[in-house]
């Protein structure tokens, strides 16, 4: 369980959350919602426990397992199912028990004696630990998940960022938690596993705080919704399911709307008639009593709730190039034994579209790193052509330095540009004021989102290569992102789970990883996005 009571956020200046009291216990699955910057990862990493508010007190009676938007911890050199299974204390015992059978096995008989003596102990933790019951279910775990075993055998170093999330969300749940945060937990899930966590999260006995863009997912899990209202910095609390939710917050809207408009036809009759009785001398004061019952009639009365801003998204108008300013011949990767792809082949004409496609762990992410010059292939080549430049958005926000400003990333990304120029353009992206000197490591990853789609927004990019560009958007910054992609005149690689972004796209060619397979798109191969 967690309580929060009077829970105040701010960032700087900047108010996030005004004084806010809340508990969250058995059987409450509250979907935690609005804009993106309006502070729900800030407010859920205080609420686990890895930030302090600026004033207020939060409380855990049980154990919380907490998904962050960019989960980067852990021992890199740890397997992936060492990882998952260490929720439970049982990864070090598994590897130990591993270790005591081999060597019972072995010739060196003061190492079997040793080892004989060992086991019995530590299979009687393991057992008490949950034993084998524990890893049948952390592996029911991970094959909804579709972290298949090769890739749990591996260390966590060589998964890409979608199987490091689906790792450490396997983690999570596999935790037996009393209580779960997790921010966008189907970030890098096929439609199967969203389909299985829907399901999983419905039936969770605990408490459950989830920030999710997945309408779907909110639907069939959530019986509480908490909107952060990004412009009043408060936090409505809405004790329904996420349909009732919506219906609940028009009516509301209707309400305030009809309230105001009361309010105002009142206190402009009352303006009106203390206007008239200011004339004479002996009602002057009842003339200023009618005129401060009307400022009171207004400030009682709560204002329309305002539209959440979105960014305003244009593509750069793309640099003149060559036909062909981007090919790779013969490209091949692997890490160690692990083979990624071979022989890709790839030519990127002026302005054309391309959607790569493949199962996570296919090389998607891994091939767009070395187009952009991130990573270097094992073999083959890549060939910039005449007037190329690239514009590259990693889905793990890789291009952007966290140590650095909002302000110094965009002024790297355009040295060119004034200062009033840099403002302007953070600006149009939601970074205003202060913002625009926050750290970039302690922005959400919509923010990041933001701040690197602004950076290629100010790049006069002719070739876009971009890795889940809608991941950790809402629905209004999505639409912006669709938008701008039906407009831009350049050539796009795309990387994406979202089928409506390859719609955006209206892709002329498609790569199928890792096989290298390229072929003219279809709408064959859309059925192959949400699986991807």
């Amino acid at each position: 369980m967690i309580v929060a009571t009077g829970l105040e956020v701010r960032i700087g200046a900047r108010v996030l959350l005004h004084p806010a009291t809340f508990s969250v216990g058995p059987g409450d699955k509250v979907g935690l919602v609005g804009r993106n910057g309006a502070g729900k990862t800030t407010l859920t990493r205080i609420l686990a426990g890895e930030g302090q508010p600026t004033s207020g007190t939060v409380s855990h009676r049980g154990s919380v397992g907490y998904l962050p938007q960019d989960p980067r911890t852990g021992d890199l050199e740890q397997l992936a199912i060492e990882r998952i299974l260490d929720a439970r204390d049982l990864g070090t015992l598994t590897r130990r028990l591993r270790e005591a059978e081999l060597a019972m096995a072995g010739d060196d008989e003061t190492a079997r004696d040793a080892a004989m003596e060992r086991y019995p102990r530590l299979e009687e933790r393991f057992q008490a630990a949950g034993g084998y019951a524990a890893e049948a279910e952390a592996a029911r775990i991970t094959a909804n998940l579709g972290l298949d075993d090769r890739v749990l055998r591996q260390p966590l170093g060589t998964l890409s960022g979608g199987q490091r999330r689906r790792v450490e969300l396997a983690r999570i749940l596999f935790s037996d938690a009393d209580t779960l945060l997790l921010d966008e937990p189907t970030n890098h899930l096929d439609a199967d596993s969203i389909t299985w966590l829907r399901g999983f999260l419905a039936s969770f006995s605990g408490g459950l705080i989830v920030i999710s863009h997945d309408v779907e997912l909110l639907r069939a899990t959530v019986n509480k919704v908490f909107h952060l209202d990004a412009n009043r910095a408060e936090l409505d609390q809405y004790a329904l399911r996420w349909d009732a939710y919506l219906e609940q917050r028009e009516t509301d809207e209707r309400r305030r709307k009809r309230e105001r408009d009361n309010a105002e036809r009142k206190a402009a009759a009352l303006l009106a008639q203390a206007e008239k009785m200011r004339a004479k001398a002996t009602k002057a004061v009842a003339a200023q009593n009618m005129a401060r019952r009307a400022e009171r009639l207004l400030a009682e009365t709560e204002g329309q709730r305002q539209a959440d801003k979105v960014a305003h998204l244009r593509f750069p108008t793309p640099a003149p190039c060559g036909k062909t300013p981007l090919a790779a011949s013969g490209l091949s990767k692997s890490y160690g034994s692990l083979e990624v792809f071979t022989d890709v082949d790839l030519a990127i004409d002026r302005g054309s579209r391309v959607v790569v496609l493949g199962l996570n762990g296919a090389g998607k992410t891994t091939l767009l790193r070395i187009l952009a010059g991130v990573e270097q292939p094992d073999t083959g080549t890549v060939e910039p052509g005449h007037g190329l430049k690239l514009g590259y958005y990693a889905q793990e926000h890789d291009t952007l330095d966290l140590d650095a400003t909002v302000y110094e990333n965009l002024r790297h990304a355009a040295p060119d540009l004034s200062d009033a120029e840099v403002r302007s353009v953070l600006g149009s992206f939601l970074f205003a004021g202060d913002d625009a000197f926050k750290p970039a490591r302690v922005l959400s990853g919509g923010e990041k989102t933001r701040l690197a789609l602004a950076a290629l927004v100010v790049s006069q990019a002719n070739v876009l290569l971009l890795d889940e560009p809608t991941n950790n958007l809402d629905p209004a910054s999505r639409a912006e992102i669709l938008r701008a992609l039906r407009t831009f005149e350049g050539a796009v690689v795309l990387v994406t789970h979202d089928e409506g972004a390859v719609d955006a796209l209206e892709p002329e060619r498609v790569l199928l990883l890792p096989d290298a397979v390229e072929d003219l798109w279809n709408q064959s191969y859309r059925d192959l996005i949400a699986l991807a």
